[in-house]
């Protein structure tokens, strides 16, 4: 179930809340002493813990910039906000808050692992900046559309899944369409996914992959020649040259030109302006 609101006031993350966290996880003995001595920069911390605080509101971490793992779980959060500047990050455990949507993390371009076990989410989406991510734990959530999954396709790093808990999850060909759609996953909600079956699910749902395949080769290509585009518009804009490869010129010659279009009504002309772009 997810955590509701106590008896206790609900917080937000502020400078003393920090100060006490980052000084109770620091280094101990001598080192931990000098640290107090000195204080401790949160530009340095690389790992803090906020679990079991009654946060409401994700705010005051851009100072930690350098943060490569943090622990938010077991809070009340409703909205995954004020994470914008922590583009080290690696692991992030948001489980058991009041979460709905998926959202506030597209420049955690390096995060590998997170979770957001027992929340409120309902459908998986937001994460396209997350090209490192392996492990996803979305277990005890409201996911219910199985073609849902499907958008996981794109994560190629992705070894392990959870959605334990789900009313996906009580579908009858679950596992088989996870199996099929996701071949590269190896642990699906805390088992790992047998060779055999993962061969009986591709067979079943062979068609349909081969058909989602043969489109998703298609937009790459397409993604690719657009790409490949651009970069060499931006290295004629360099040369102040763009466009100048194609028939840009030549069309803009007459796109303000109202006798010059008159010409096309000329006998032959048409059909001259017409070739003129292939050739």
């Amino acid at each position: 179930m997810n955590r509701m609101y106590n008896s206790m006031e609900p917080r937000v993350i502020d400078d003393d809340m920090l100060k006490v966290a980052v000084g109770e996880q620091g280094p101990r003995e001598e080192a931990g002493q000098l640290a107090k001595q000195e204080g401790i920069l949160f530009k340095d911390v690389m790992s803090l813990q906020l679990d079991f605080q009654n946060i409401l509101h994700i705010d005051n971490l851009w100072q930690f910039e350098n943060l490569r793992k943090l622990q938010l779980d077991n809070n009340i959060i409703e909205k995954i906000e004020g994470l914008e500047n922590l583009v080290h990050l690696v692991w992030l455990d948001l489980s058991f808050n009041n979460i709905e949507a998926i959202e506030g993390l597209d420049t955690l371009v390096n995060l590998e692992d997170l979770s957001l076990f027992n929340n409120r989410i309902s459908k998986i989406d937001s994460l396209d900046a997350l090209v490192k991510l392996q492990v996803l734990s979305l277990g005890n959530n409201q996911i219910d559309n199985m073609m849902n999954l499907i958008y996981l396709r794109k994560f190629k790093c992705l070894r392990t899944l959870n959605l334990s808990g789900n009313p996906i999850a009580e579908a009858e060909d679950y596992k088989m369409f996870i199996y099929a759609y996701l071949p590269d996953l190896v642990y699906l909600d805390f088992r790992r996914i047998d060779d055999h079956a993962k061969k009986m699910a591709e067979m079943k749902h062979q068609y349909s992959i081969d058909e989602m395949k043969h489109r998703e080769n298609q937009m790459q290509i397409k993604q690719e020649e657009e790409q490949a585009r651009r970069m060499k518009l931006e290295e004629h804009k360099m040369a102040f040259v763009e466009h100048l490869d194609d028939s840009y010129l030549f069309d803009s010659m007459y796109a303000e030109d109202v006798e010059g279009n008159k010409l096309s009504y000329l006998p032959g002309v048409g059909d001259l302006l017409a070739a003129y772009p292939s050739q």
